[in-house]
């Protein structure tokens, strides 16, 4: 077990949030008349965001860089003071969005109930390097000579629009993005990476395999399936559901549409209003789009009584949900406004916790480990102690979060715990994913939780005839099967594993009298269950087999005069490897086992 600081406080964190106010400073230097907004460092970089009196050009952002990597270089301190409340809003009269952060932090910061979070500064802190002060409260280097002028940039990306404290309803700001390392390499390293990255995009590796699309008539943040990729979704739904029937799963079914009161039962409203869809007025009763499948799950355990004989009821679900996410965060597939969740809730007894919640991680690891996602940790998330945004009682939260590590511990599971990461009802294990390109991603999650069945008043006989509280544990190993679809376009780079390929082989006949023969091997090849076509257009051979690389089939089986009568096909694969001539049979066992191992190989 460890903690999760390793990156905030540490060095490059002090780098990077120090560039960024260097950034400001440099900012403000070049329009006097900006007003600040805030600034902090993020995973690979910073940000700062500002009110600007016209749109950046290239030559602004270069001026600006420059400008900082010569502050830098000038080599100036940072400082720390506190101040009064009324010493803070004095200095920053000029300064709208300072100002309310300042009032934000002396009155306490509420949540979207008015609900108070966070206790009334009497103090605040404020840091100044050079000629410039921002309300901070660090941490930061002694001096910028701390900072490498020669590994920053803020060219490398083109800034953004963001809005005020995320609300669509306040001024939109420009967001200027920064990143900082600490030497020159780890700087052309990462810039390599963000070029690989642009290059694995999911919505042009989607676009180009003929994956999905979006519509502005449907709406934003709600993908459309194309053929090819309802089939590679389908196909990882299939296998997971069929996995999860094999350990103990029941299927269910539930509605996309849910009455206002089950999510007011539940917490989710209002707790979570801004991110859900307005309710609908039905009649005299009002409705809401799904936000989460829990709900409706408990009120399917709700509706007979159960026997501690019955428990663990395990409850599984490909659940579409609906969020109302801001126009402005909404990315492809990893960010969208509907999406399917692998959702599943298990109802078990407090002597069965600890095994039950075991088994989850154990299945979550062998999908994880199936699809080759093996470089992953875990996030133990508990409450952030100086927040009051969860609910139920302290002793339920400790005996959530005790059996979370107890059932990590018993696995042998690397993992960290990191405050604030809970979920409003109860703390969870997170399976952090990096990538090949070393971008890191939360997939499968795993939740204890006390609270909703105390809210629902959920019930089952124990054995001395008492009505006892079951535990719930929350699931969804792929999360959201949107996201993680996007997230592996972007990790294989399209190349996926051959038993999920939309298309896992092409046939493609040399001239037209060899079509009957590709017809013949496609026949036998979908009798095995494979995915294969037939490229009998008019383009020649290398055109289609280019085709075929571009839409990175597996297998290109090409076939000619001495195929039809020997009886094998040209096996060329999507790695430009040339097999040369195969039996068909030999083909088909070598297909038959990569595709029913699951392998990630070819061959």
């Amino acid at each position: 077990m460890s903690s999760d600081n390793s990156y905030v406080g540490s060095q490059l964190y002090k780098i990077r949030h120090s560039a960024a106010h260097i950034m400001a400073q440099a900012v403000l230097e070049h329009f006097p008349e900006a007003q600040i907004a805030i600034g902090p460092p993020i995973e690979d970089g910073f940000y700062y965001d500002f009110d600007l009196p016209r749109a950046l050009t290239d030559e602004d952002l270069a001026w600006i860089e420059n400008r900082m990597k010569a502050i830098v270089r000038k080599g100036v301190s940072f400082a720390m003071r506190e101040v009064s409340p009324d010493e803070a809003l004095a200095f920053f009269k000029d300064q709208a969005f300072k100002r309310e952060l300042i009032e934000d932090l002396v009155h306490g910061r509420t949540d979207e109930n008015g609900e108070q979070i966070a206790a009334p500064a009497a103090k605040l802190t404020f840091y100044t390097q050079d000629t410039f002060t921002d309300l901070c409260r660090g941490p930061h280097v002694a001096d910028s000579r701390e900072i490498n002028p020669d590994a920053i940039s803020i060219t490398f990306k083109k800034p953004a629009g963001a809005y005020w404290r995320g609300d669509e309803k306040r001024p939109q700001l420009t967001r200027i993005y920064g990143t900082a390392w600490e030497t020159v390499d780890a700087l052309q390293e990462y810039l390599t990476r963000l070029e690989e990255a642009r290059k694995r995009d999911h919505r042009v590796v989607g676009e180009r395999l003929d994956l999905f699309t979006f519509s502005p008539l449907v709406g934003k943040g709600l993908p459309l399936w194309k053929p090819k990729g309802a089939i590679l979704r389908d196909t990882l739904e299939r296998w997971l559901r069929e996995t999860q029937i094999e350990n103990g799963y029941d299927p269910v079914v539930t509605p996309h549409i849910g009455n206002l009161n089950l999510y007011r039962t539940s917490g989710h409203y209002p707790y979570y209003k801004d991110s859900q869809y307005a309710p609908i007025q039905v009649d005299d009763d009002e409705f809401l789009l799904k936000p989460m499948n829990c709900p409706h799950h408990i009120m399917i355990y709700k509706s007979e009584m159960r026997s501690y004989r019955d428990l663990p009821v395990r409850y599984a679900e490909f659940g579409t949900v609906y969020r109302y996410e801001q126009s402005g965060e909404l990315t492809g597939l990893t960010r969208v406004r509907g999406f399917t969740v692998d959702d599943a809730h298990l109802f078990v007894t407090p002597e069965q916790l600890v095994d039950e919640f075991k088994a989850v991680v154990r299945l979550t690891q062998y999908v994880f480990n199936t699809l080759g996602f093996s470089d992953f940790r875990a996030r133990v998330g508990v409450r952030d102690p100086k927040s009051d945004k969860y609910v139920g009682s302290d002793a339920n939260w400790e005996k959530a979060a005790a059996a979370i590590i107890e059932a990590c511990d018993s696995l042998g599971l690397n993992y960290h715990v990191a405050e604030g990461e809970a979920a409003f009802y109860g703390p969870k294990l997170d399976f952090i994913f990096r990538d090949v390109l070393k971008r890191e991603w939360q997939l499968g999650t795993v939740q204890v939780d006390y609270n909703l069945p105390e809210r629902f008043e959920l019930e089952y006989v124990a054995e001395d005839g008492t009505r006892q509280r079951p535990i719930m544990i929350h699931r969804a190993p792929f999360g959201s099967v949107e996201r993680f679809t996007g997230i592996m376009i972007e990790h294989f780079n399209g190349a996926f594993p051959v038993w999920v390929s939309p298309v896992q082989a092409v046939l493609i006949p040399i001239a037209d009298r060899h079509g009957a023969y590709a017809a013949e091997v496609a026949k036998r090849l979908r009798g095995i269950g494979m995915r294969v076509e037939v490229d009998a257009g008019k383009a020649r051979m290398g055109a289609k087999i280019a085709v075929a690389r571009e839409k990175l089939v597996p297998y290109m089986l090409i076939v000619g005069d001495k195929d039809a009568a020997a009886g094998t096909v040209s096996v060329r694969l999507r790695t430009d490897e040339d097999l040369g001539a195969i039996p068909l049979d030999e083909f088909v066992e070598m297909a038959r086992r990569v595709i029913e191992s699951k392998s990630l190989e070819l061959r």
